[in-house]
């Protein structure tokens, strides 16, 4: 990456997103899809996108989606391990084109639809049979204004498309158009259900490439702390098939985190370990030292952490990247940039920086495949609850099985947010939609610094330093002035 001025080192001051531009440099690029996004760094993903181990964001669900587009989710330390094994087991058995479908049986009510079908973004439950067989389908329209108990037999609709599980993604996008329909019901050749595409699904799966291991199944990836017996959690999660195991505390470059690496490190394990958080390259050299290969760069950053206001400690997080993606360059490896992405462009300039990753947390609290329960507020807008995981509420769930006393004494402590509204956007619902957002605008990055990929646009990237009103200039005005 290149300065438009003066080098970095000659700053005065550290930089974050908002502070810096890029400018555009000649090119042959023809098309944003001739832009390839796989990184590297050894994790297997075809987009730069890591969603934060983070109890409000990552679950199931959005382990399962986000891989089928090719990013990762870091499932939380905070979980039993038996249920993280259980998490791991049911992605590896997903499809990778089909999203898995909400079923319930005809004999089932309104009320047990209307708490299932928020959970998909794809807003279909399949009516089934005892034998998996689809047998009619239910919409959210279909739930208005109906009685709760009513049973789901009384109002599905028995006229649905349905497609065979051997369909290209084309050949259902073209299926879809011509019948006039938004979705279709998978099936084998027995007629039992295997999932539901939808003509964005169809359609996305033509631009994507899912994030496969080594048996073509989805990629997931499982966070620990640095307490505790770390090598017997690491030896866990690696045998129950997690394809990257993250190293997680709030400030990184200490003697524990060390310790915990250097004691995952003798297990010789076979996937990339990713540790953190640092700011500095000092950090990020003796985190590599230790044995990891990708350092999680990002101290303070994040939309529900208050570590910067309660402490005065922390870093701005583009100087922070740039300075630790060099450290780790020299040595061969990688850094993740963990925190302070609000649009597609602190993405693209993560990257410009030199992050081999984006790690995103509370951008994807407010969709509907995040694990939390979706709530109405007063006037009648859609919700879910996020907060930080040095939080009271997080302390509270982590600290379970101690005392009273030490629970207490933890909690005050805290620096995050425990609550914090995440609106779902009605025209982005679902993590995909953020996911086309984000990447829509990456790629377009790339074409105009010249690059096909992430290596090459780090190299070729010409950066700005400008002014809040340079800033504020670049933003949409939506209405007029």
């Amino acid at each position: 990456m290149h300065f438009l001025s003066s080098p970095v080192s000659g700053q005065t001051h550290d930089l974050t997103y908002d502070d810096v531009f890029m400018v555009p440099n000649y090119t042959k690029i023809a098309s944003r899809m001739d832009v390839d996004l796989a990184t590297d760094d050894g994790t297997g993903t075809t987009i730069p996108i890591v969603v934060a181990n983070m109890t409000a964001i990552a679950g199931r669900r959005m382990a399962e989606t986000v891989a089928r587009r090719g990013g990762l989710v870091v499932i939380p330390q905070d979980i039993p391990l038996e249920i993280i094994s259980d998490v791991i087991a049911w992605v590896k058995t997903r499809h990778t084109l089909f999203e898995t479908p909400a079923t319930l049986k005809g004999t089932e009510t309104a009320a047990s639809a209307l708490d299932l079908i928020t959970k998909r973004a794809h807003g279909v439950l399949v009516i089934v049979d005892d034998n998996t067989k689809p047998i009619g389908v239910i919409t959210q329209n279909d739930l208005e204004r109906v009685d709760r108990f009513t049973q789901l037999r009384q109002i599905m609709h028995t006229d649905f498309t349905t497609l065979q599980e051997t369909v290209k993604p084309r050949e259902a996008f073209d299926a879809l158009e011509q019948s006039r329909r938004d979705f279709a019901a998978i099936v084998n050749s027995n007629g039992d259900l295997v999932g539901i595409l939808t003509k964005a699904g169809a359609l996305r799966a033509t631009l994507y490439v899912p994030a496969l291991d080594s048996k073509n199944r989805l990629r997931i990836a499982t966070a620990i702390g640095i307490n505790g017996d770390v090598a017997a959690k690491a030896k866990f999660l690696i045998e129950a098939g997690s394809d990257c195991l993250v190293i997680d505390t709030a400030h990184g470059h200490q003697e524990k985190m060390i310790e915990a690496i250097k004691a995952v490190k003798t297990l010789n394990p076979d996937i990339p370990i990713v540790a953190g958080n640092v700011v500095t390259a000092a950090g990020t050299k003796d985190l590599i030292e230790a044995g990891a290969d990708i350092v999680k760069v990002g101290v303070g950053p994040g939309a529900m952490c208050t570590t910067r206001m309660q402490t005065g400690v922390g870093r701005p997080q583009f100087s922070a990247v740039l300075e630790c993606a060099a450290a780790a360059r020299a040595l061969g490896k990688h850094v993740w940039a963990d925190g302070g992405v609000r649009h597609p462009r602190d993405v693209a300039l993560a990257l410009a920086a030199g992050a081999s990753q984006v790690m995103i947390g509370s951008w994807f609290a407010g969709t509907l495949e995040s694990p939390g329960d979706l709530i109405r507020d007063t006037s009648g807008k859609l919700y879910k609850e996020s907060f930080g995981m040095a939080s009271a509420r997080a302390v509270n769930a982590r600290t379970s099985a101690e005392s009273a006393f030490d629970r207490a004494r933890k909690r005050i402590f805290e620096e995050g947010i425990s609550s914090s509204r995440m609106y779902i956007d009605p025209a982005r619902p679902g993590v995909e939609d953020l996911i086309d957002q984000i990447i829509a605008g990456v790629r377009s990055s790339f074409t105009y610094a010249g690059a096909i990929t992430i290596n090459e646009f780090h190299d070729k990237c010409v950066v700005g330093i400008q002014s809040a009103s340079g800033y504020a200039e670049g933003r949409p005005l939506h209405t007029s002035w």
